[in-house]
């Protein structure tokens, strides 16, 4: 039997399918079909299944990211929303934290809710803290409001949002119930079922976003689900979520918002995965594809994931500017570079890339698709890093004259230079873009990035990462096999999981061994359900638990993860543990409490790192395919760079730049000096040459 991942893309949908019994590995990507995404992935697995000769009925499971979603909310292409609220609160989506993320910037933008104010309806109810019911639900009311936005604004979906309903969703499931049966085609999503979490802002916020997409992913999995049983596939198809792990497209429907960088997320675990394998523990993810660039660390093996995300920034991916989301997430920062970002000259004469791209439709002007505007990869074209013919394999041909007429016309002649250094502008842009993207996020965080190497992949990736690597200062970069489609590979690595969490305030002092237990209780049942529902058996699932705690009295908390046998007795010192490496600092003489209890539930995982074989040995031929001109950084000009074929190189070899190494998916720009070695496991180690960024 085989396996299938499959990554949609801004502008690249990848494949990969691995054969169970021998670990082959073979890759495929096509263009994007952005007015329907399950076309690309039918016409794209058609296409697999005639080059490997494989049947349909051969594939056991179809593991699926996209970043649908993520585009949906960046691009706002999600539905007419309307939402229920308690009274009283009806803008808090627009006061939001009450904070300005830039003291200084008198043009500060937030991000705008994705329902409008004139979308939202107070309803008479109150709920308190500890679940008590204060006002009574107005259900003549709830079912006026809804019929008032259905019928003035046209509403699509709603949102139902209720002060505290993480410790009663009484009201809420009772207006959910009223607002169905006289609309049953509203997709609508309580804040009690999306984030049991006492903060009201950052729940509704959730909430509102996960209605948002509601109709766009029932739409699109309808029509995937369609598409493969008019194929003949009777597998499971399961999709990727932000938090690393897969569910069923049942789950996807309902909770749509997890699926935010569910695509990117694999690519974060095929890193580690590849960073275990060879004995790399720290590390940083860098993907850059056709729309995105994204950043993800890696500390000790492990992605670091978080509770808290924020979606479409607005303003230098500064934290507080976008819309906060609370869903199990891998942390990752991603921002519009990639190759089909468009290059212009803003309003002060400066050069800019990004963040509006190209996509796959026209895609940049080299496309030969309609493209009039300047790209990344346009860019690349003209500085020599891409071979036109050679462009996936040769199965698509680049226009380098197309490229060098529109970075001349827009960007070259305005700027009063030459097309070549338009082009090279064109591209440092993008890496000092990136750059200062990642040393934002690792900073939050307390990431040195210094002292770990960095794992690049994506179709544009390669051809970027020894610039970016040199800015940050990391001194190796790692380029597996198979980099362009790495995401789409990261999809067969990651076992059916859920997670999920469950606001309940109690002082460890309070607490007993049985009060512990029940904390869990309800949130454990509910993950474990789920993988059932999923075909999990019950013996096989593993579960694991975390706390949000904090001193009494403290506005924010910290993620304690508990062992496997861990009694009440451990938690204070747990506590303190995790404090002091987070802080820094010695932990205050005050009582604890426990805010929010979680569960991560998982099935077994994909037996995939023993039979994943992506290097069979090289290929007899010779390495040099040709010779071309192309930009160097050191001379700021053009010179013969040898053009090398990744699949000839055997492990042991070292190549010293300048060199092009290029395989189907993507090409590698090793720069003056540095140089690479393949690995027992075909990937190219990088060792970057000596010496302070030119910038």
């Amino acid at each position: 039997m085989h396996r299938l991942g499959v990554d949609i893309g801004g502008t690249f949908t990848d494949f990969a399918l691995v054969d169970d019994a021998t670990g082959a590995l073979t890759v495929h990507k096509q263009l994007t079909t952005p007015s329907d995404p399950s076309e690309c992935v039918i016409d794209g697995l058609a296409g697999l299944l005639r080059q490997t000769g494989v049947a349909v009925s051969d594939i056991a499971t179809l593991a699926h990211g996209t970043t649908l979603v993520t585009n949906a909310v960046i691009e706002r292409r999600g539905a007419i929303t309307g939402m229920l609220v308690s009274k009283g609160f009806r803008d808090v989506l627009d006061i939001a934290m009450e904070r300005r993320y830039d003291l200084f910037d008198l043009r500060l933008q937030f991000a705008e809710p994705v329902v409008p104010r004139n979308q939202r309806a107070e309803i008479a109810e109150r709920v308190m803290f500890d679940g008590q019911v204060e006002v009574p639900l107005d259900e003549a009311e709830v079912e006026r409001a809804a019929v008032h936005l259905v019928e003035r604004y046209g509403i699509e979906a709603l949102a139902i949002c209720f002060l505290h309903s993480y410790a009663n969703p009484t009201h809420e499931d009772c207006a959910r119930d009223i607002v169905a049966r006289r609309f049953p085609e509203l997709r609508i999503t309580t804040s009690s079922e999306m984030l049991p979490f006492m903060r009201e802002y950052e729940r509704w916020s959730t909430t509102t976003v996960n209605a948002y997409v509601r109709p766009l992913t029932d739409r699109y999995l309808d029509q995937l689900e369609t598409g493969l049983a008019d194929m003949g596939f009777t597998g499971h198809l399961l999709v990727m979520t932000a938090s690393g792990g897969v569910v069923t497209p049942g789950i996807a429907r309902r909770l749509p918002a997890r699926l935010i960088e569910s695509g990117p997320a694999a690519g974060a675990l095929m890193a580690a995965f590849l960073g275990e394998r060879i004995g790399e523990a720290n590390l940083l993810s860098f993907d850059m594809g056709g729309t995105t660039a994204k950043g993800a660390l890696i500390r000790d093996g492990r992605p670091l994931r978080r509770y808290e995300f924020e979606v479409a920034r607005e303003h230098e991916f500064k934290p507080g500017s976008g819309l906060p989301l609370r869903i199990p997430v891998i942390d990752m920062i991603e921002i519009g570079a990639g190759g089909g970002s468009i290059a212009e000259i803003d309003a002060h004469g400066l050069l800019a890339v990004g963040p509006r791209s190209a996509g796959a439709d026209p895609g940049p002007a080299c496309y030969g698709q309609g493209g009039g505007r300047a790209t990344l990869t346009d860019a690349n074209l003209a500085l020599g890093y891409l071979v036109p013919d050679a462009f996936l394999g040769g199965r698509m041909a680049l226009d380098a004259g197309a490229a060098l007429q529109v970075i001349d016309g827009g960007v070259a002649k305005p700027l009063d230079v030459e097309t070549g250094r338009a082009a090279w502008g064109i591209h440092e842009v993008i890496n000092e873009d990136v750059a200062r993207a990642f040393r934002v996020h690792a900073s939050e965080i307390g990431f040195d990035y210094r002292r770990c190497a960095m794992i690049a992949f994506g179709g544009s990736g390669p051809a970027h990462a020894i610039r970016v690597a040199r800015k940050l200062r990391i001194p190796k970069v790692i380029f597996p096999v198979g980099a362009g489609v790495m995401s789409a590979i990261g999809l067969l690595t990651t076992p059916i999981s859920y997670a999920t969490l469950l606001s309940g305030r109690i002082r460890l002092d309070a607490l007993d061994q049985a009060g512990l237990e029940n904390g869990f209780a309800p949130v454990e049942s509910q993950a474990r359900d789920l993988l059932c529902e999923a075909g999990v058996a019950a013996e096989e699932i593993v579960t694991e638990r975390r706390l949000d705690m904090r001193f009494c009295g403290q506005g924010h908390e910290v993620e304690v993860r508990l062992p496997a046998a861990c009694s009440v007795g451990d938690l204070t010192s747990l506590f303190l543990q995790t404090y002091a490496e987070v802080f820094a600092a010695t932990p205050i003489d005050a009582a604890v409490e426990i805010v929010n209890w979680k569960i991560e539930a998982s099935g077994p995982r994909p037996d995939f790192a023993e039979r994943y074989r992506p290097f069979s040995g090289a290929r007899e031929g010779a390495e040099t395919l040709r010779t071309v001109r192309a930009y160097r950084d050191d001379t700021k000009a053009f010179g013969p760079c040898p053009v090398i074929d990744r699949y000839a190189l055997a492990a042991g070899r070292r190549i010293v730049g300048p060199a092009l190494i290029q395989e189907d998916e993507a090409t590698t720009v090793l720069g003056p000096n540095d140089w690479i070695e393949v690995d027992a496991y075909g990937n190219l180690v990088a060792t970057l040459a000596q010496g302070d960024e030119a910038s």
